[in-house]
């Protein structure tokens, strides 16, 4: 909660984010949790009073080691997920005249509910636990103590144990919803400007998936930015991407024109080219500057298997003085459109761009008279699109923050450009 006051507040939009976690994540969860529910499940033992002789006699119980072998991870559509694990617990007894050593076998079972968290990230809750004991085993060939008194151990480990686990798999459950609070965490986006991604209302949960509706709130200079955005709420289909992924996510057309905005908006996508005009008009080579501003939004369009970027910048063509001042020679009006390829890395999209076709212009103003277009163009050709594609891959390169957690990334990405959006099929795999 105290996160939420700290965080910049802002509009609440629809900029069409869906994350499809899929079984198969299911099944790497339950590979890497072993290990923290292994050791979530190391609880104290309390001594126990042994009754049975005319001194009672405390028995010290430690349980040296926890083994999960097995642990299911299942969703429960409308609800949340099915923990179904196994257990050993290797206890020792420290009892009179020799210390023992017990094998302990427990199955445990939980449902997890998943649902938006007062601070829209997701929150899982256990709603129902429960721990099924097997009889002990004595571990070596110790046969000194009573059967009666590893009766009564027993049923003293059970009995602290039935009471401990869940609410030690609550606990873990607890530092998993930490972990998961990051994902309204800011990232930049370029220079003076990030971006926040939450949750847009509870999660969708079916049989195969679980679904979470994302909103991507932008940030220029720290203050929120209000974006007039089409009502119509973005639904990927199903099924779509590669079939067996782990998470699978769909990336509305309309958040990469929000984004496209923001870098705009920030000044990040304009640019100064320096070089030499040689023309007819000025026949001794003179060092110009062409300022290139983006004065309308770039156009993203996506097609099946095409994507594509077109600009409208406005170029102004500057000459130094004599006073080594810069004055305004003429203006341009230019659309170029470009070929563009997406990627991803670790937990960034990342995009390169190519010119496609001729770049078109038009003289918008001049302050030396007439101007030969086609002469022009090649001064365009020249100073203009080898600058303007290094500055855009070099920025595009950078990539724009996917929505993740810490320390879990996108592994063996694959990116697919269907009409009007774009979905990224990947594995995940947590960094400790």
């Amino acid at each position: 909660m105290l996160l939420a006051l700290l965080l910049p507040a802002a509009p609440t939009s629809l900029t069409g984010t869906t994350i499809r976690i899929n079984s198969a994540a299911l099944s790497y969860v339950s590979d890497v949790g072993k290990a923290p529910l292994q050791q979530a499940l190391k609880v104290m033992v309390p001594p126990f009073l042994d009754q049975s002789g005319d001194v009672h006699l405390p028995i010290r119980i430690q349980i040296l080691d926890v083994h999960v072998p097995h642990l299911d991870l299942k969703f429960i559509a409308g609800f949340g997920i099915h923990l179904m694990a196994t257990a050993n617990f290797t206890i020792k007894v420290f009892c009179i005249p020799e210390a023992l050593e017990l094998m302990m076998p427990v199955a445990l079972t939980a449902d997890a509910r998943v649902a938006q968290g007062p601070i829209r990230t997701p929150v899982v809750s256990i709603s129902s636990c429960s721990s099924n004991f097997s009889p002990a085993s004595v571990l070596g060939d110790n046969n000194s103590t009573s059967p009666e008194l590893l009766i009564l151990v027993q049923k003293h480990i059970r009995a602290i144990l039935s009471n401990k686990l869940c609410l030690y798999i609550s606990n873990l459950v607890q530092g998993l919803n930490v972990h998961l609070g990051t994902l309204i965490g800011l990232s930049p986006v370029g220079p003076e400007s990030q971006i926040r991604y939450s949750m847009v209302g509870e999660p969708i949960i079916t049989g195969e998936y679980i679904a979470l509706d994302v909103n991507a709130d932008l940030f220029l200079l720290g203050q929120p930015i209000t974006l007039t955005l089409d009502a119509t709420p973005f639904v990927l289909p199903w099924p779509v991407g590669t079939r067996g992924t782990m998470a699978t996510m769909g990336l509305s057309q309309q958040l990469f024109d929000c984004i496209l905005l923001l870098l705009q908006k920030a000044g990040a996508l304009n640019l100064d080219v320096t070089g030499e005009l040689v023309t007819r008009q000025f026949p001794k080579p003179m060092p110009i500057v062409l300022k290139v501003h983006l004065g309308a939004t770039p156009v993203v369009t996506f097609h099946t298997n095409n994507a594509t970027l077109r600009l409208q910048p406005f170029v102004e063509v500057l000459a130094a003085s004599s006073n080594s001042a810069f004055q305004s020679l003429f203006s341009l009006e230019v659309e170029v459109n470009l070929s563009l390829q997406l990627s991803v890395s670790k937990v960034k999209l990342r995009g390169t761009t190519s010119v496609l076709g001729d770049i078109r212009l038009a003289v918008a103003a001049s302050n030396v008279g007439f101007i030969d277009v086609e002469q022009v163009h090649a001064l365009v050709g020249t100073l203009f699109k080898k600058p303007l594609l290094a500055h855009l891959n070099a920025l595009l390169g950078m990539g724009i923050a996917l929505p993740s957690v810490v320390n879990l990334n996108y592994i063996n990405p694959e990116v697919f450009v269907y009409e009007g959006y774009v979905v990224v099929s990947s594995g995940l795999f947590y960094q400790r």
